[in-house]
């Protein structure tokens, strides 16, 4: 892999990480059209997109660092220093707990299933393309079915555990991590913002988990050049990351869902087109 190729998979990290278009989905096919996927070895590009998701955690932490630094605060005082019940909580300390609770079904189905997540399938673009498309549908019918009432405050834990769940559906590859979450959101009753933002909070464990297990099982076959060119990926999917997140909240303020349930749609097309003309391989 060269710098260039580095910088351009970085960036496609970060852009795609946050939107609801899927970034394992768009990372496969750019490997698979620059020929960076082994065939034989499918675990290591498996390592390096969840290694490069570590930049578009340190997107989230930088952008987000007063949230988590008084949810992580607050926490710890109601919960160990000045001890007090679930109900008396502060808004961060239950903020806390439900990041807790929805990351539980991620670690448990990530870890049982971790052999299929890393397999050939996984990287298989008509499974990419089927996901692409049916959870764009999915969540075409959660922006029709959606109320957009409910707060960031009314987030309780039955609401966490259930977009936790909707977050491991997200190793389905061409899924989205911050799809599936927001559609779960959204089909909950919360404005498309409080989806999206609490969302990305709940990434934060599973992508930390995840880059740091798999940055350590690839130090074994990661030269000096490897370690550049992934060191590069993550820089930039970092900074297009902390970009991607503005603008997406921002953006949900205003506006609907449906430009990316469109995108999706086609590019899922486009894939099945380009298999069946010979110019990408599944």
């Amino acid at each position: 892999m060269t710098i260039i190729e580095a910088i351009f998979l970085g960036i496609i990290q970060g852009l795609a990480e946050f939107l609801p278009i899927s970034s394992t989905g768009h990372l496969t096919i750019a490997g698979k059209l620059m020929h960076l996927i082994s065939a034989a070895e499918p675990h290591k590009w498996t390592a390096f997109i969840a290694v490069i998701q570590l930049g578009t955690l340190l997107a989230i932490l930088i952008y987000f660092w007063k949230d988590l630094w008084n949810i992580l605060i607050d926490f710890f005082n109601d919960n160990l220093f000045k001890r007090k019940s679930f109900a008396n909580q502060s808004q961060n300390s239950k903020m806390g707990w439900n990041i807790i609770i929805g990351s539980l079904p991620v670690v448990i189905i990530g870890l049982g299933f971790k052999d299929i997540v890393e397999g050939v399938l996984t990287k298989n673009l008509y499974v990419i393309a089927g996901s692409l498309i049916l959870l764009g549908l999915i969540l075409a019918l959660a922006e029709k079915k959606g109320k957009f009432t409910r707060t960031i405050e009314q987030l309780g834990w039955k609401d966490a555990l259930i977009i936790g769940i909707a977050q491991s559906f997200a190793l389905i590859p061409g899924s989205s991590r911050s799809g599936t979450t927001i559609t779960a959101g959204l089909f909950l009753g919360f404005e498309r913002e409080t989806a999206a933002r609490f969302s990305f909070l709940l990434s934060v464990p599973a992508v930390l988990g995840s880059g740091l297990l798999e940055f350590y099982q690839s130090l074994e076959y990661l030269d000096s050049s490897g370690f550049l060119t992934l060191g590069i990926a993550t820089l930039f999917s970092a900074i297009s990351g902390y970009m991607t997140i503005g603008f997406l909240l921002r953006y949900l303020k205003k506006n609907t869902t449906y430009i990316f349930v469109f995108y999706r749609i086609v590019i899922g097309i486009l894939i099945y087109v380009f298999i069946a003309a010979n110019i990408i391989a599944p």
